[in-house]
């Protein structure tokens, strides 16, 4: 099955000004996702989506294709969902992938073997979307919240003192890889990427670091220096 990558990577970043270009471990930081999504089995083509002119000669120059966005696209509050539905749309017919796969640039420590193990399991046929997934730093069986100024659990009627071992487990999306069918995606109104029957993907907690501010960097480059070693 036809199978696009896209990098959504906005210009504009008020957590990191530049983050999608900023150094990391010696190089831009969207260059790790580009490398990652080119070296993937299945993966076609690899598209970066920007609204910048430096983000888009990076891309160019690490082997990327570059899809541009226009400005209703591009602000804060647009959501990826719509700017890869804009691009698909774009898109000549014949040349319309059956699989995209969306890698956030935030992401430099996921391997090519993470997108490939999303895009196996959308192309089999047996799912409809496939996203990676971490264990859940807070287990919502022990989250508390505030109701008319007093504590009460975030869960009504659990018991949040109970040990470790009798909770379910808890995951939740590190925003890694998400892979899609086209028309299933297409026809979802929601905001999200976890389209119809899913799959999770597990990815371990170190590499699950997603950027977005200077202090993830720096964390990140020493969680990456660690792994190498």
């Amino acid at each position: 099955m036809s199978c696009h990558a896209y990098i959504p990577a906005r210009a504009g970043s008020k957590g990191l000004p530049g983050k999608n270009i900023h150094p990391f471990a010696g190089r831009p930081l969207i260059a790790w996702t580009i490398e990652a999504a080119r070296a993937a089995k299945g993966v076609d083509r690899v598209i970066v989506s920007t609204d910048g002119e430096d983000v888009a000669r990076v891309a160019e120059a690490e082997g990327a294709e570059i899809a541009w966005r226009p400005a209703h696209l591009s602000g804060d509050t647009a959501l990826p969902k719509d700017a890869l539905r804009y691009h698909y749309l774009e898109m000549a017919e014949p040349d319309r992938p059956e699989i995209m796969v969306l890698l956030q640039p935030t992401s430099p420590l996921r391997r090519s073997s993470d997108i490939e193990t999303c895009v196996s399991a959308v192309a089999s046929g047996e799912w409809d979307s496939a996203c990676t997934f971490k264990r859940a730093d807070t287990n919502p069986y022990r989250a508390w919240k505030i109701e008319h100024e007093a504590v009460v659990t975030f869960i009504d009627g659990i018991d949040p003192w109970q040990p470790r071992q009798a909770l379910p487990d808890a995951i939740e999306l590190n925003g890694a890889v998400y892979a899609v069918r086209a028309k299933p995606f297409l026809d979802d109104p929601g905001p999200g990427f976890v389209i119809g029957r899913s799959k999770a993907v597990m990815m371990d907690e170190a590499r699950s670091a997603d950027i977005d501010t200077a202090m993830d960097l720096l964390i990140a480059e020493l969680i990456r220096d660690s792994l190498e070693r």
